[in-house]
């Protein structure tokens, strides 16, 4: 089977982008559709690299039985551009900067994840400055999300 390749990408790889990374593979296990999917999620900086997720968005996953705390944060490297079929930025700023760096034929694949998913222009907005409150608010969205995303994403062509 031809597996589908998601990527997403957030700033530093340790607030939103494992939370989605947690939720879509959860949610993918449920439907009994892992085997269809390779999931990963990195930073467009290289600030956390190595890093497990922050404690709080550790924390609200585990609150809703998914555990993130194996995951370890990296920064987005070129081969990536080759490697994923969707790579889903979390906010227009991270989706501007994987534009500068990818190459010409791998603009296709990114999207920024509201807009794939939810038909949406919003940002998921950075819950780091935040509080416990921001981070439940950041995985309702990526939920809501991931929830529409999962039934399209074998669907999407590949680098469209």
């Amino acid at each position: 089977m031809d597996r589908h390749r998601i990527l997403f990408v957030c700033a530093g790889n340790i607030c939103r982008s494992p939370l989605a990374e947690g939720i879509f593979k959860h949610l993918a296990g449920e439907a009994g559709r892992t085997a269809e999917f390779e999931v990963d999620s990195a930073g467009t900086g290289g600030w956390h690299q190595g890093e497990r997720p922050d404690r709080r968005s550790i924390a609200v996953a585990a609150n809703h039985g998914i555990d993130i705390s194996d995951q370890r944060a990296r920064r987005i490297e070129p081969a990536d551009f080759g490697r994923f079929d969707l790579i889903l930025a979390m906010d227009q700023d991270n989706l501007k900067n994987l534009r500068k760096a990818a190459s010409a034929d791998a603009l296709g694949k990114l999207h920024l994840f509201n807009a794939l998913a939810l038909g949406s222009n919003q940002d998921i907005p950075d819950p780091y400055y935040g509080d416990r409150g921001d981070f439940e608010t950041v995985y309702t969205m990526l939920l809501a999300g991931c929830s529409m995303l999962l039934p399209k994403a074998g669907k999407v062509p590949r680098g469209s």
